[in-house]
């Protein structure tokens, strides 16, 4: 992975690693559905002007519209409201301990959806890791909830899983900004009737105000602005790795943040999860490695075209 990727995929490890304890704050005060109305009304603020100021953004929902629909639906909102509900019962620990489970999804998802990328035995190895460093850091948290609110986050898994597969293959054309802008303006309006039926009748906290405030800038704004680079630097794949050093990040906030323990086991967790997400990150081996992947060759056959077809004949004749 390039430079430019590792920044962005650090950046999104750290950013989406804290929107849990945010959620937490907020929805203590104020209703789910006014959480992710304040969250994309905040990210669209941001992100509209400049969307409009690139020019070409109407042609551009015009062109793309479907998959831009499904985009601001599979990622946007029903995850952010699924996830916020959830955490009414689930502290935001547990939460974002779950959500570690994307990259599975991911690659089971992208098999399903006909994706030729190769894994190699040391990624398949690095999702691996990865997964037994979030069960290691997952088994002492695992409390409390209920299955409906267990049952929400795993949608907000299947979600987060699905939407890169479409932003990389029908939605990688177009402006980072030109996506992301209209989807979540797509959003505030759809969540708008909600959060008013249900705004909070006194002032929220300002902690719970700064909360919104933050995952709107930051977690929103910020974060998609990145995690599209990223999808167009690695992958979709790949990309969803850094829901392995979310809950690391989590768990260290609340160390550092809330005085929360640091045992042993969360050092041992860590240190599976960040091996997992360096090996699952990897590119795949090159050509003529041990790796059994013939499939590059009889691509680049194909984009050839007929001319090289009667040149194995050739050769047999010893014309060369």
């Amino acid at each position: 992975m390039t430079a430019r990727g590792w920044f962005l995929f650090s950046l999104m490890g750290v950013i989406w690693g804290i929107p849990y304890l945010m959620i937490k704050v907020a929805v203590d005060e104020v209703s789910p559905s006014t959480v992710v109305f304040a969250r994309c009304a905040v990210g669209a603020l941001l992100l509209l002007p400049l969307a409009i100021r690139q020019g070409g953004l109407w042609l551009t929902i015009r062109t793309h519209w479907r998959p831009m629909l499904a985009f601001a639906c599979i990622e946007i909102m029903g995850p952010w409201f699924t996830l916020t509900d959830a955490e009414r019962h689930l502290s935001s620990s547990t939460a974002g301990l779950l959500i570690a489970g994307v990259p599975i999804v991911g690659v089971v998802a992208a098999r399903c959806f006909g994706d030729t990328e190769h894994l190699g035995a040391r990624r398949v190895t690095g999702l691996l890791i990865g997964l037994a460093g979030v069960g290691v850091l997952t088994v002492p948290h695992l409390t409390g909830g209920d299955a409906r609110s267990l049952g929400e986050v795993l949608l907000t898994v299947v979600g987060y899983a699905t939407a890169p597969l479409i932003a990389a293959r029908r939605l990688k054309d177009v402006p980072t900004l030109q996506l992301i802008a209209p989807c979540l303006t797509l959003a505030t309006l759809v969540y708008a009737p909600a959060a008013a039926a249900t705004w909070p009748t006194a002032v929220p906290s300002s902690g719970a105000l700064l909360s919104l405030l933050a995952l709107g800038v930051l977690c929103t704004a910020v974060a998609f602005v990145a995690f599209l680079e990223l999808i167009k630097e690695i992958g979709p794949t790949r990309s969803t790795v850094i829901t392995y050093v979310n809950p690391a990040v989590a768990v260290a906030a609340g160390a550092l943040f809330l005085s929360e323990s640091f045992t042993a086991t969360i050092a041992v967790s860590f240190a599976l999860i960040l091996t997992g997400s360096v090996l699952a990150t990897m590119a795949s081996a090159p050509k003529g490695s041990a790796d059994p992947a013939p499939v590059r060759p009889a691509r680049q056959w194909l984009r050839r075209g007929p001319a090289p077809a009667p040149r194995p004949e050739r050769d047999e004749a010893g014309a060369r």
